[in-house]
This record gives structure tokens, sequence and C-alpha cells, in this order.
């Protein structure tokens, strides 16, 4: 299944519309705000755990993007923060992973981009103050707007399949959802590329979605 999602990820590119809000409007509202020409805060800062959606508007906000879990001595960003710096947005994801190095330069980075005007987002999946990072760090993160992601529900996750199906012109019969619910990862980016392999799936052998298909397409035997 794992290999199956990899297949079909990403189907098309993180953006603030095909964010699925549930109830995470506040924090979607403030990112829209810090965005516009008008806002004067430097830095905002994502918490969550695995799957809420941090990344996705991290990549959603066309900004110089920097994952920290796989550079964590940001060396791109560092190569970045010393070229000559107009306005811009950077963003720095898995600020948890850092090392000691990436850090200084985060720090640097940090204060380089509030003197020239310029935005930082961070996320994380604690709060900064909660990180284990050096202390002048956690200040600066924690300085700045602080939003919590929430989880969604299973049934908002049900109405965004429906509504990813809907848009496909799929009907999704609800044993179908319920059994993605209970298998499948949870997180709604793997969600929909499931759903986008059923389809094309069930084009391919010219079969409706059902159960029995579904089950063909996780590799899952009947009867488990």
């Amino acid at each position: 299944m794992r290999q199956l999602i990899l297949d079909v990820m990403p189907e098309s590119a993180p953006s603030l519309d095909n964010f699925v809000v549930g109830g995470n409007g506040e924090a979607l509202t403030g990112l829209a705000a810090w965005l516009s020409a008008g806002n004067r805060e430097s830095s905002l800062f994502f918490c969550g755990d695995v799957g809420v959606g941090k990344t996705h508007l991290l990549l959603a906000c066309s900004a110089r993007y920097s994952d920290g879990a796989a550079d964590p001595d940001l060396d791109g960003l560092g190569a970045a923060i010393e070229a000559p710096l107009a306005e811009g947005v950077f963003a720095v994801d898995h600020v948890d992973a850092l090392s000691a190095h990436g850090q200084i330069v985060l720090f640097n980075a940090f204060n380089r981009l509030r003197a020239a005007d310029g935005r930082l987002l961070t996320a994380a999946s604690a709060p900064p103050l909660q990180l284990t990072l050096r202390e002048d760090l956690r200040t600066r993160l924690g300085s700045g707007l602080i939003y919590r992601l929430n989880s969604l529900t299973d049934d908002e996750k049900m109405d965004a399949l429906t509504g990813h199906a809907r848009a496909r012109g799929l009907r999704l019969p609800s044993e179908v959802l319920a059994y993605l619910l209970a298998r499948a990862p949870r997180d709604m980016r793997s969600l929909t590329a499931l759903l986008s392999a059923l389809d094309r799936y069930s084009l391919e052998h010219k079969r409706p979605i059902t159960l029995p298909l579904l089950r063909e397409v996780l590799h899952i035997p009947l009867g488990v």
C-alpha cells in the first residue's frame, strides 16, 4: 500500500484552495492575512501532529522552502540568506529536526529577514517554547504568530473525500468510505492519493468502485 501511495502522489501541487480546512479556519485566515501586502508581522509558526497539513500549507505559499528533516544543517537556506535579500517569504519545515548548525542558520535567517522586511514561515510538532532548541531561537520563533493545526474529524474526512469523488464524477458507497478510514493511512494526502488510485483502477478494469475493488487496490485478501 505504501508503494501504491508513492506511485500516485502528488496528484496536484499543494495550494490554499485544495487544503481541507475542517476546524482550522482561523489558522487559514491568519495565514492569508499574514501573506497580504499590508502585513507587518515577520514570523508565523504552525504546530500540530503528523498529517494535519503543516507541510501542505508551507508548500502552498510560494515560499522558498527548506525541510529541516531532509536538510538539518539548512545548507540551502544559509546560501539563500547570504545572497542579497529583497522582500520574500522563506519556509522552514520540521524545525524540531534541525541540527545545532541548522538552528544557528535559522536564528540568523530570522534576524536578517526581519530587518529586511522579509517573512519566515516555520512548522514543527509542538509550539516553539516546547521544542528542544537553543533558547534564543525558541524565543524568536515564539515572538511571532503561532497557530496549532487540528486533525480532521472522521466526518470531515468523509465529507472531503466525497467532495473529491464528486469532482471526479465518482460515487463512493458508504462502506467504501468507512473501510478507507479504517484501513488506510488517515492523513488527507494519503486518502486522496488512494482515491486517485481507486479511480484509475476502476477505469482500467471497467468496474464500479465497490468494497471488493477497494480490497484489490489495497491488496487485502477477502475476509480480512
